[in-house]
């Protein structure tokens, strides 16, 4: 058995925010069950908001999150954000963050939601270029352990030490830990246990998210007896590039904000027929918007078009895009670029305290693993990486004045009663099988039939999944596709709970706004 001060599970902004925040007295292990750069925060393209020019103020950053989450919104959680937002941003400029400058001053960009140009950036890779100095940073620490190649099976928890808490005085002691490449797995004992594993995109067949996205934390949590909420609110990001081979490549909302405008296939726009705020409305417009003309006109996909922008523009301030797109034969300074909904951020999930707390004892949830109150039904775009940094950094003072879990000798994992497998071939089948009911029948638009076919085969999935975990030594694959099938079955859930049409969730059989916002919570045991 290890002893570590604070697991960290997870290596995205969150998680090396909190690793960097923590005193270098304190012993850290940080799990990633790939290599560090596999996070969805490393391919953020767009940026981070905050209120940083002179005609902006905090009142308007609130008022448009407020707007963008629907009613949902937590609007203590929202002004505690936003109040933050300028020192943490300042905190990561300290720590060599690389952001555009204009005329010696930040350049700041305009997303579809926001009011003011409050959004600073790197390029259109702003997400790679933090992560690249976190992490390095990260790796300096000579307090900080980092296992690559790792992925956490489950949190070692009170019930598992023989212990009967009440429901809410479970505590947490750290995680077993699969060694993906030996096969071993390690007792880990932790005074702290931080989830900061991302969100839960791979659950749908088509998705802007890393392979990485499997909902770990969120199921983990689940399992622990800590309650999760809104998670039928998955944000479909409307612009993901359409191409056999682009593997999901996101475009940015920025490109909307620099002017790019929405078109069919006969040049013609639409987003002024959908909403008064056209390209520059929030993502669930955007994206339903688009979903309807696809759906309407027969379409594979639709147009975005910045060519009427000068060349040296488009290349300079979108080089990434440019220089992907030209990869498959797209120049976007002369050609239109066909782009199309995929799944891409997870707005619900464990729901926390003001700085990361879970409803366990010594366990923390931060970044989009989370549910804090800032999204409510929506995110507003690049708020998300400024949860991120002011949670990690929340949550890492609040580690500091609190008391650790003790020091308990913990039980090493039983594989005395299991077997190798011997069909690997039906994970790969169900893990198919999950992703494309989910895409067609919990995707942009709903109906209750549609929602109580998928949560009949999770039913089906979850029987198959569970004999094949008691039965067979644990892999990378079974615990990732058991943590989906779980995620995906606590969204259904939300989602049938849900009886109106409200920010990310659209349904055709409820299609009215009920007169008061409530959170869908979900409690282990206890239903909604």
């Amino acid at each position: 058995m290890q002893r570590y001060d604070v697991l960290i599970i997870g290596s995205g902004l969150a998680a090396a925010t909190l690793a960097l925040s923590l005193p270098a007295s304190m012993k850290v292990l940080l799990v990633t069950k790939k290599l560090l750069a596999d996070s969805s925060s490393y391919w953020a393209q767009g940026g981070i908001a905050a209120v940083m020019g002179s005609d902006d103020s905090f009142d308007e950053h609130v008022r448009d999150t407020l707007l963008a989450g629907a009613g949902l919104c937590d609007e203590a959680a929202v002004r505690r954000v936003v109040e933050a937002a300028p020192a943490a941003l300042y905190w990561l400029i300290e720590q060599g963050a690389p952001f555009d400058l204009e005329g010696g001053d930040y350049h700041l960009t305009r997303e579809g939601g926001h009011s003011r140009r409050r959004i600073l950036h790197a390029r259109d890779a702003t997400g790679r270029a933090v992560q690249d100095i976190l992490l390095e940073r990260v790796g300096a620490r000579a307090n900080v352990r980092v296992l690559s190649q790792h992925i956490a099976i489950d949190l070692i928890t009170d019930r598992q030490l023989g212990q009967s808490p009440s429901a809410t005085a479970n505590s947490v002691h750290g995680a077993y830990v699969l060694d993906t490449a030996s096969g071993e797995v390690m007792t880990i004992s932790a005074g702290f246990t931080v989830l900061a594993t991302g969100g839960a995109g791979k659950v749908f067949l088509y998705t802007t998210n890393p392979d990485t996205a499997t909902g770990d934390g969120i199921a983990m949590a689940w399992r622990a007896g800590c309650r999760v909420a809104n998670l039928e609110f998955v944000q479909f990001h409307p612009t993901c590039l359409y191409h056999p081979h682009a593997k999901s490549f996101l475009i940015t909302e920025a490109m909307r904000g620099e002017g790019a405008l929405l078109r069919l296939p006969d040049g013609s726009r639409f987003m002024p027929e959908h909403d008064e705020r056209a390209e520059l409305a929030p993502r669930d417009v955007v994206a339903r918007a688009i979903d309807s003309e696809m759906k309407k006109r027969g379409l594979d996909c639709v147009y975005l078009d910045i060519t009427h922008k000068p060349a040296k523009f488009i290349v300079s301030h979108f080089p990434n895009i440019h220089a992907r797109c030209l990869e498959l034969g797209i120049d976007i300074t002369r050609e239109s670029i066909p782009v199309a909904p995929a799944a891409h951020y997870t707005c619900g999930g464990v729901r926390v305290d003001a700085v990361g707390r879970a409803d366990a004892a010594h366990l923390y949830a931060i970044g989009e693993t989370s549910c804090t109150g800032l999204h409510g039904a929506n995110r507003l775009a690049s708020n998300s990486l400024l949860e991120c940094l002011v949670y990690g950094r929340a949550a890492a003072s609040d580690i500091v004045a609190s008391r650790p879990s003790p020091e308990t000798q913990l039980p090493y994992w039983d594989e005395s009663r299991v077997t190798d497998a011997d069909e690997e071939i039906v994970i790969a089948h169900n893990w198919h099988e999950l992703r494309r009911f989910m895409w067609d029948y919990v995707g942009i638009v709903r109906t209750t039939k549609r929602l109580e076919r998928a949560s009949h085969r999770i039913k089906l999935l979850n029987d198959e999944i569970d004999e094949y975990y008691r039965n067979f030594r644990v892999g990378n694959d079974l615990i990732e596709l058991r943590n989906l099938v779980l995620t995906a079955e606590l969204i259904v859930n939300s989602a049938r709970l849900r009886h109106e049409s409200r920010g990310l969730h659209a349904s055709r059989d409820y299609p009215g706004l009920l007169p008061e916002a409530r959170d869908t919570v979900l409690t282990p045991g206890g239903g909604g």
